[in-house]
């Protein structure tokens, strides 16, 4: 058993790390989870300008990704609607319809000049063997985008989740810029589905952001939906509002839908309803109005990090700085190879050395002839001469040699030089070479990404409010059954679904319920009434015990669970004989129970003398004989009570036995 917990154990960590680190969590290096990752290379690795069948870059991936080609599949779909790194032909499905692609067989796909120009470098790569050592994969692409802002994520592994919203590249770059200038800059969300975002809670990728569409009222009987919300569909919008309707919370007559290539949904209200009173409605009631939660997760150094927005722009924008650094020492490499070659090549011309070649009969002595005449000159040369540059010497056409132009190869030496100055001048102010970079990516490509969602924000709305009330709710005492499926004679009340009901049976039992269908009371029902919980009830209350002692208090119901039965008085067989709602109190008379040698036969008491108490407290005791019946006298106002109030005297006329 013991051995069986530690395999468990092990392969359970195994697991987890796998499903967090190479798949569902985006690398901050290059913004992609390992799929997209692999789609992107295996495109590279195909490259050729033209259009390549989705079904053949499936099978291609799949010698890089162990999970099947449904996986595959499905996350080149996404990358491809996300409209930044792939460029379709065919339909790939809509991200406004929620409609699915067609076939792998059917659809095309290439790779954007966006693409190939900011995420590809083969002499920066590094790479690792694939999962079966058949081939090799890259461990991260040198991207130069900010491609997990641009994209956004959604992931969920073993213990965590991830989700990114998306946000606009060109103000991604503008913020690059400014962050690289040492100015403050501010990021925001930008869905592809446009509609409303009210952004003052996102708190730089740590809150959430309230979405709403985008909706027109022609006239009064008309609303038209033109954008959504981020992470709904036209069937999915249109499915909530049809449950809406369902429920009484929206009064629409008919839906048609007309959506293309642009959203466009018409609602027909029903009579007597306008569209000033539906669109609260349908914010409240439907996802026209949608809540989105961020939580930015992304793999650093191989490890989960919660991170926010500005943290992760500045650490892409540093590895933007670090990527142009090793392509400029790359390059500045190569123009140094290819002077020090000219160099040896016009030498070696020039100086005729190769005149020497005909005094050696064997290979070794050509390259000593080759190494003693080059000798001479090494002052001149960029690096010293090596094995590999003798051979190079010695491949040397004669045709190439007898053509040989000292201008043009001094013309071709001077553009070398002018090349490598320019590199050098870049590389000694790197910041201003990365705005420049930065500044050059959003000249060329920053039109093409403009703003889709309008920032704004929204007044809250409060669903109470805009619920119509026609629930009606009925008590019957015959069978002492109350709710909207109850044709009763009593309490008949007309309600919404948000509202609370409070009702108080005289068995001392009381519930504070959401509109029922159909409930029983065991007692008498005396109170019935809308409930607010925010201003609570107080209530004055008069009761008897089984003993028929009786007993007052003023009670205050504000703490409750819906739908849960309570109760007022200890005493299950009690009654209760006087209730008076908040805002009343009076005189009540109260008579004895017969008894021998009685001589006073009744009382009255000021109910304006009993003090605040507890839900279950007992009260305070009204007389001090069994009652035999409860009368009100006086029903007035109630009063804000003075703080001499307990001990005034009581007022003319009234009899008070304590």
């Amino acid at each position: 058993m013991a051995q069986l917990e530690t395999l468990m154990r092990q392969n359970f960590v195994d697991y987890a790390s796998y499903a967090i680190l190479d798949r569902a969590i985006p690398d901050l290096r290059d913004g992609l989870k390992p799929v997209q990752r692999r789609i992107l290379h295996t495109l590279f690795q195909m490259h050729d300008g033209r259009y390549h069948k989705v079904a053949n870059v499936i099978g291609e991936t799949m010698k890089l990704h162990p999970h099947g080609d449904a996986s595959i599949g499905d996350a080149l779909v996404v990358l491809a609607n996300k409209g930044f790194f792939i460029d379709r032909q065919g339909n790939f499905g809509s991200v406004l319809t929620g409609h699915p692609a067609a076939a792998a067989r059917y659809i095309e796909c290439r790779l954007t000049p966006l693409a190939l120009e900011g995420l590809f470098d083969e002499a920066l790569t590094e790479t690792r063997e694939s999962y079966d050592g058949r081939t090799r994969e890259p461990v991260f692409l040198p991207s130069k985008l900010p491609v997990a802002l641009m994209l956004g994520a959604e992931g969920i592994a073993v213990g965590m989740s991830t989700r990114i919203l998306p946000h606009n590249l060109k103000e991604l770059w503008q913020a690059q810029i400014a962050l690289l200038r040492g100015e403050p800059f501010e990021l925001l969300p930008d869905f592809p589905q446009g509609g409303l975002a009210d952004v003052s809670q996102y708190a730089d990728g740590a809150g959430k952001v309230e979405c709403r569409a985008r909706l027109e009222t022609p006239d009064q009987k008309r609303v038209v939906i033109r954008e959504l919300p981020f992470g709904t569909t036209t069937e999915s919008l249109i499915a909530s509002i049809e449950t809406a309707v369902q429920r009484g919370r929206v009064k629409v007559s008919s839906i048609q839908d007309f959506t293309t290539d642009r959203v466009e949904i018409e609602l027909h209200l029903a009579r007597g309803v306008t569209a000033a009173e539906a669109v609260p409605q349908l914010y409240a009631h439907t996802d026209c109005a949608v809540s989105i939660s961020s939580n930015l997760v992304l793999i650093d150094e191989r490890r989960p990090v919660q991170t926010s927005v500005g943290e992760v722009l500045r650490a892409v924008t540093e590895q933007l700085r670090e990527r142009l650094r090793e392509q400029l020492t790359w390059e500045r490499g190569k123009l140094m190879d290819r002077r020090h070659w000219l160099t040896l090549e016009q030498v070696f011309v020039e100086e005729r050395v190769y005149q020497r070649l005909e005094q050696a009969t064997t290979q070794e002595a050509l390259r000593d002839e080759v190494a003693a005449g080059m000798e001479p000159f090494a002052e001149r040369f960029v690096r010293p001469m090596d094995d590999e540059d003798v051979t190079r010497l010695l491949r040397l056409e004669i045709r190439r040699i007898s053509a040989f132009d000292i201008e043009k190869h001094r013309a071709e030496v001077a553009a070398v030089e002018e090349k490598l100055a320019e590199v050098e001048r870049k590389l000694a102010d790197l910041v201003a070479t990365t705005i420049a970079f930065v500044e050059d990516l959003l000249a060329r490509h920053g039109d093409a990404f403009p703003r889709r969602t309008e920032l704004t924000r929204f007044d809250s709305i409060d669903k109470k409010a805009v619920s119509r009330k026609d629930i009606k709710l009925s008590y019957d005492p015959k069978t002492g059954l109350f709710g909207s499926d109850v044709k009763g004679s009593r309490f008949e009340l007309t309600v919404s679904e948000h509202d609370l009901v409070l009702a108080i049976a005289d068995d001392g039992t009381y519930r504070v319920m959401t509109p029922p269908e159909k409930v029983f009371f065991s007692g008498k029902l005396l109170h019935c009434a809308p409930f607010d919980p925010e201003a609570g009830f107080e209530l004055t209350l008069v009761y008897r015990d089984a003993t028929r002692i009786c007993y007052g208090k003023r009670v205050r119901i504000e703490r409750f669970i819906r739908n849960r039965e309570y109760r007022l008085i200890k005493d299950e067989k009690g009654r209760v004989e006087l209730l008076l709602p908040d805002g009343q109190e009076g005189i009540v008379a109260l008579q004895f129970v017969p008894a021998p040698r009685q001589r006073v036969k009744s009382a009255r008491f000021d109910l304006t003398r009993l003090e605040p108490t507890g839900v279950a407290a007992r009260g305070t005791r009204l007389a001090p004989k069994p009652v035999k019946s409860v009368k009100l006298l006086a029903r007035k106002a109630k009063k804000k009570p003075a703080a001499s109030r307990g001990s005034s005297p009581p007022p003319k006329g009234q009899t008070s036995l304590f």
